[in-house]
């Protein structure tokens, strides 16, 4: 887990969810339970928290969703810079998200 007690962005699944999208850039909620190993619910909630708060903007790609840290909040680069420090103190994180597949298998591909 990313964070003891208390966490500094009020939920240990919202820390975990802006963690999560600065190592990544920009991705979806089930990809962001898959990562944070929260339950889909709990991120979707996080997601809708944190775009009202204006931390996390979403766009629509399809059928899906993709969320980025919002380029409008107005300490994005300090953000940005404490993010990172809080991934360095859990390194399996940005090893779960180096392993993620960033574009689709080609179609009959084998596994």
């Amino acid at each position: 887990m990313l964070v003891g007690a208390s966490s500094p962005f009020g939920s240990a699944t919202r820390t975990a969810v802006l963690v999560a999208l600065e190592l990544l850039g920009e991705s979806y909620a089930r990809e962001l339970a898959r990562l944070s190993g929260s339950h889909l619910a709990s991120v979707q909630a996080a997601l809708g928290s944190l775009e009202r708060d204006g931390l996390v903007a979403g766009r629509p790609a399809g059928r899906t969703r993709l969320f980025r840290l919002s380029p409008r909040y107005f300490a994005l680069a300090e953000l940005k810079s404490f993010l990172r420090r809080l991934s360095e103190a859990e390194p399996e994180i940005a090893s779960r998200a180096e392993r993620l597949r960033r574009r689709p298998r080609r179609t009959g591909k084998p596994l």
